[in-house]
């Protein structure tokens, strides 16, 4: 099986950064995609990044510029920079992949959550 395992998060003081950082392991032939997702208390899950097959680079337009998502293919790894956090960021952050396990069949894999705490 798949198993997504995700680090980093904590307290930290508003205009601080912290980096979060999310390992694929099991079962994998190929990671197609890799992000973050986060869900503020009391509020809907929300993209935060994501990096795409191929490259390409997904951001939350309000966190633009002070997020960055990068990702090592031979790691099966993703990790998320964050910088001058706000109170606002305050969320679970969850580490997501769709995965193939074989040729034909893909599954969408989350990790356990991440708590990050901007006090302000």
């Amino acid at each position: 099986q798949v198993q997504l395992v995700e680090s980093g998060g904590g307290l930290v003081q508003s205009g601080g950064s912290l980096r979060l950082s999310c390992a694929a392991s099991g079962t994998i032939f190929r990671i197609i995609a890799m992000g973050w997702y986060r869900q503020p208390p009391g509020k809907e899950r929300e993209l935060v990044a994501r990096s795409n097959s191929g490259g390409g680079l997904d951001y939350a337009e309000s966190l633009k510029g002070r997020f960055t998502i990068s990702r090592d293919n031979a790691k099966n790894t993703v990790a998320l920079q964050m910088n001058s956090l706000k109170p606002e960021d305050t969320a679970v952050y969850y580490c997501q992949a769709y995965i193939y396990v074989n040729t034909s069949r893909w599954s969408i894999y989350w990790g356990q959550g991440t708590q990050v705490t901007v006090s302000s």
